[in-house]
């Protein structure tokens, strides 16, 4: 699953914007400054920032600076106003990946976004562990060597699980970053099922840990 964060301060602004970056596979969390944005990255790992350069506690170009320094292939994209030239040319001179001036058509960012993180689940972003091996990117999976089908929801299971290794992820979280298609009510048995498929499929009862009271998390079993 793709996690946006969308570093803006502007209310109606930041609402529109995860309405319109929202999607299937894809979660959006608005930050409205950047001690927000900061404890959203310690808790997960994003796979793209949008940030808007002036923000009411900093700098967003000092904070680019922040994001480039943690993970250089995360991508970033600067929203700016449109007499900032400035601020485009420091921001793409810290590593920006790319830029959009406001007023802005909500089209083009998607546009701008999705290419991004395409860009970004390429052939770098491969998970690799004993005999696994996940290429997200190509939706490739295979397990000893043999190749390995799993759907969507099983996909976005397997990611969650994989980016954090030896974290106890709860059920409740994985539900609602599994099942982001709006619905109110899912069942808690449709994450036991997915998981019980996911580990049939991989053979990695060893790896897909059940943590009793809490959730589940990806490491391997010892003993």
């Amino acid at each position: 699953m793709d996690e946006i964060l969308v570093v803006e301060d502007d209310l109606g602004l930041s609402r529109g914007l995860c309405l319109a970056l929202k999607g299937e596979g894809r979660l959006v969390v608005p930050c409205l400054n950047l001690k927000t944005a900061r404890e959203q990255l310690a808790l997960g790992e994003a796979a793209l920032v949008l940030l808007d350069v002036n923000l009411p506690d900093g700098s967003g170009l000092d904070f680019l600076r922040e994001l480039k320094q943690a993970d250089p292939a995360r991508p970033v994209i600067l929203l700016t106003a449109n007499d900032t030239d400035m601020d485009i040319v420091a921001g793409l001179e810290q590593g920006a990946d790319d830029y959009i001036t406001k007023p802005f058509s909500l089209s083009v960012l998607r546009a701008r976004v999705n290419t991004q993180l395409r860009r970004a689940a390429g052939p770098g972003r491969v998970f690799a562990a004993d005999r696994f091996v996940f290429d997200f990117g190509r939706m490739q999976f295979t397990a000893g060597g043999a190749a390995v089908e799993l759907s969507k929801t099983e996909q976005k299971l397997l990611r969650l699980l994989v980016e954090h290794p030896g974290v106890a992820l709860s059920r409740g979280e994985l539900i609602d970053r599994i099942w982001t298609d709006g619905a109110e009510y899912v069942d808690e048995n449709a994450l036991s099922v997915t998981v019980k498929r996911l580990r049939d499929k991989l053979g990695a009862a060893d790896w897909i840990q059940t943590v009793y009271g809490i959730g589940y998390v990806w490491g391997k079993k010892h003993g």
